[in-house]
């Protein structure tokens, strides 16, 4: 079973991986400003933020399969539309498409993995599965890349096509775990509060930033390795150095754990930082490479953190829907970032993003590092009890 369930992670990653750098080069193409690209950067994350806490409610109750089999779907349909009707209207559509089925898919392939490992063996489980989505990082800039320097943009689209359709035939026969134990109905402000879990919100915090970073790496650096004069499938192998990268450093995470979870987010979000501002004062194909390698190693680690202690920090009953309030804090990185730097971008020019991503990560760092756990609240409920001493064992 963890190998359909990591195959699918695999094939997930890959679609977004491999259209991920094509659209703003798409766009770019199609004569669109930096700050439209930022919008239509940030277009992926809008149905994902309004969807992702229902997403994992919807998981807890009707199981994980039929949400696995929706999200990949949507996948699918965001690389049909570009492919059929080429237009940067249609890529918007086709990332709004992309983010609806990403937060079905991300959150029920976490949760059924949660579901179906055994509690000694869940760190190597989530290990295993950010694997698979690191080596993803690796083929889909590095196929991105080829496609477009070689062929076309279409065949991006197409390869992202028949990557949901044979993905499909792994669905069959998934575990469907519907959870049990709480029936009433929960309120959003209920799902905000579980956030009073330091660890957890510190996690989801360091998560956060990594993936917004990520995502404005995959996002404009294509277009400032162009400004440099820098093939597209040059660039394609910088942007897959840092997913092997990001391979290498969750192989060693499970052995990186014994320094702490608190540790190793700080580490990687201050390495991530200094990349970023590597990156902006480097010309040199070497340097970027270096800097890309780096910030693989940076940017690595948040996503395995805060996929274990957002499972184990959880009440049993709930697992889908704090990883649903996961993905929405990602989400809500995700479509704020972009605006913003595209923005900038336009205004100061592209080497400002990568300076302004930069300090962004070593002040959240810091952030992270300073804040300290509330006193203890009498009204503190049981389920946040054992929401913290779930996750004991990460916050030593």
């Amino acid at each position: 079973m963890l190998k359909k369930i990591l195959v699918l992670a695999f094939a997930f990653q890959l679609i977004l991986n491999i259209s991920r750098p094509a659209f703003p080069l798409y766009a770019n193409q199609m004569g669109a400003s930096t700050f439209i690209i930022g919008l239509l950067t940030a277009a992926y994350a809008v149905l994902p933020l309004v969807f992702a806490i229902s997403a994992g409610k919807i998981a807890d109750k009707i199981g994980d399969r039929l949400p696995i089999i929706f999200g990949m779907t949507g996948l699918g349909m965001g690389m049909l539309l570009p492919w059929i009707w080429p237009s940067l209207t249609t890529l918007f559509i086709s990332q709004l498409l992309t983010g609806l089925g990403s937060v079905f898919a991300a959150v029920s392939l976490q949760n059924v993995l949660g579901n179906a490992s055994p509690p000694d063996r869940r760190d190597a489980y989530y290990s295993y599965f950010s694997t698979v989505n690191s080596l993803a990082s690796v083929v889909g800039p590095l196929a991105s890349g080829y496609l477009i320097q070689h062929v076309s943009y279409n065949a991006v689209f197409v390869a992202g096509m028949l990557t949901y359709l044979i993905s499909m035939g792994f669905t069959r026969k998934l575990p469907n775990i519907k959870q049990a134990g709480r029936s009433e109905k929960v309120r959003f402000v209920d799902s905000i509060g579980l956030l009073k879990v330091v660890p957890l919100r510190k996690a989801l915090i360091g998560n956060a930033l990594s993936l917004y970073s990520r995502d404005i790496f995959l996002a404009y650096f294509p277009l400032f390795a162009l400004q440099r004069d820098i093939p597209v499938d040059v660039s394609g192998w910088i942007l897959a150095l840092q997913g092997f990268a990001m391979v290498i450093i969750r192989f060693l995470l499970p052995k990186l754990y014994r320094f702490g979870f608190q540790t190793v987010l700080n580490a990687s979000i201050i390495i991530g930082g200094v990349s970023f501002v590597g990156i902006a004062i480097s010309e040199s194909v070497f340097w970027l490479c270096f800097w890309s390698i780096l910030l693989g190693f940076g940017l690595g680690c948040g996503q395995p953190i805060s996929m274990t202690v957002a499972y184990n920090s959880s009440p049993k009953s709930r697992t889908g829907e704090v990883l649903g309030l996961r993905l929405a804090m990602n989400r809500i990185s995700q479509l704020s970032a972009p605006m913003f730097f595209g923005l900038l971008g336009s205004s100061l020019g592209l080497v400002s993003i990568f300076y302004a991503s930069g300090f962004m990560l070593l002040g959240g760092a810091w952030m992270i590092r300073t804040e300290r756990h509330a006193p203890p609240s009498n009204e503190t409920d049981g389920e946040e009890d054992t929401a913290n001493e779930n996750v004991t064992k990460y916050n030593p």
